[in-house]
C-alpha cells in the first residue's frame, strides 16, 4: 500500500518524517525520493528493531542516503532515538506492522513452516538490542505450562485448538526446531484451511517472542508527543488484534478534540496490488492527523 500511505502522509518539502519500520528499504526510500523530487530540506529517520533489514535498507536507498539516517530501535525507545537526533516533533510517522518475507524464509531465524531451522524467532539479531537476554520460541514451548501455552496460542494467534495443540506440545517435549513443532502439529490439527495448521501457533509464539503487543501500545502511546501540529501517522496492520489496537488508540485520540481521523474507516488494498503481491490481501490502513 506504498501509494496509499504516501497520501496519507501528505508529504511536505521540509518536512522531517519517521519510519518505524524500514524492513528493506521500501517505504522509506520512496518517502526519501518524494522528497527529493519536491526539492526541499525534508529528511527520513528510518528505524527497526532488526540490524540485518537495516543493513539491506540502507543498500537499497543509497541513491537517496543523503536524505535518510538509520538507526536500531524498538517501538519503546523511538523518543530516546529521536531526542538524540535533535528532533522534538515529527511532519509524520509511517510504521508496516507486516513481518518481511525476508524474515520468514531464512531458516535460521526460526520463523518459517517450510524451511527447517531452530525455534528461535526474535527479530533482534543485535547483542546490544537483547538478542542474548530475551527469551525464545524453544523457552515457551518446552517451559510453559499446558494451560499458559494454550492461553497464548488461543489469545495471540487467535487459534481455537489452542488446548489440543497445547496437550500435544507438553507431551513431544523437548522441540527445538520448526520443523518438529510444525509436523507435530500437523498431525494434531486436521487441514481444513488453505493454510498451514501450524500457522497461527507460530504467529502466536512470534508475537510473545518479540512482546509485539507490548511494543505497538508503546508505539501508539508516544504518538502525541511524537507530531508537531499537522503531523500524520499511518499504520498498517496485518492482523486482527493490531487494527483493534490501532483503531481503538486513533478513536481516542480523536474524542479528546487533539486528533483528527483521516480514516474513518479502515482503508485496503486495491485489487490490483492484491494480484501482484497476494499477502497484501490482509493489510489494512489507518490515519490520524494531530491537531
Amino acid at each position: 500500500m506504498l501509494n496509499e500511505c504516501l497520501e496519507y502522509l501528505a508529504l511536505k518539502p521540509d518536512g522531517v518524517y519517521l519510519d518505524a519500520t524500514a524492513g528493506l528499504g521500501g517505504h522509506t526510500g520512496a518517502i526519501a525520493r518524494r522528497l527529493q523530487e519536491m526539492g526541499g530540506r525534508g529528511r527520513v529517520l528510518a528505524c527497526d528493531r532488526d540490524a540485518e533489514r537495516l543493513e539491506l535498507a540502507q543498500a537499497n536507498t543509497s541513491d537517496v542516503s543523503s536524505r535518510i539516517r538509520f538507526y536500531q530501535s524498538l517501538f519503546s525507545t523511538l523518543g530516546e532515538r529521536l531526542t538524540a537526533e535533535g528532533v522534538s516533533q515529527l511532519d509524520g510517522l509511517l510504521a508496516d506492522l507486516g513481518v518481511s518475507r525476508y524474515q520468514l524464509t531464512d531458516s535460521g531465524r526460526g520463523f518459517s513452516l517450510m524451511a527447517d531451522g531452530p525455534l528461535d524467532m526474535r527479530m533482534t539479531r543485535d547483542m546490544r538490542m537483547g538478542r542474548e537476554s530475551s527469551g525464545t520460541a524453544a523457552d515457551l514451548v518446552n517451559f510453559e505450562s499446558e494451560k499458559q501455552l494454550a492461553d497464548l496460542i488461543f489469545r495471540l494467534g487467535e487459534e481455537r485448538r489452542s488446548r489440543r495443540i497445547a496437550r500435544a506440545i507438553v507431551r513431544a517435549r523437548p522441540l527445538q526446531t520448526t520443523g518438529q513443532l510444525a509436523k507435530l502439529i500437523e498431525g494434531v490439527v486436521p487441514r481444513t484451511e488453505k493454510i498451514h495448521p501450524a500457522t497461527r501457533t507460530f504467529m502466536a509464539l512470534r508475537i510473545a517472542v518479540n512482546r509485539e503487543m507490548e511494543e505497538l501500545d508503546a508505539l501508539l502511546a508516544s504518538i502525541p508527543g511524537l507530531l508537531k501540529p499537522g503531523g500524520r501517522a499511518v499504520i498498517v496492520t496485518f492482523m486482527s488484534l493490531e487494527d483493534r489496537k490501532v483503531k481503538q488508540s486513533f478513536q481516542a485520540m480523536a474524542q479528546t478534540g487533539r486528533a483528527r481521523l483521516l480514516t474513518r474507516h479502515v482503508v485496503r488494498p486495491a485489487e490490483a496490488e492484491i494480484r501482484n503481491n497476494p499477502p497484501s490481501r490482509s493489510a489494512k490502513l489507518r490515519a490520524v492527523e494531530w491537531l
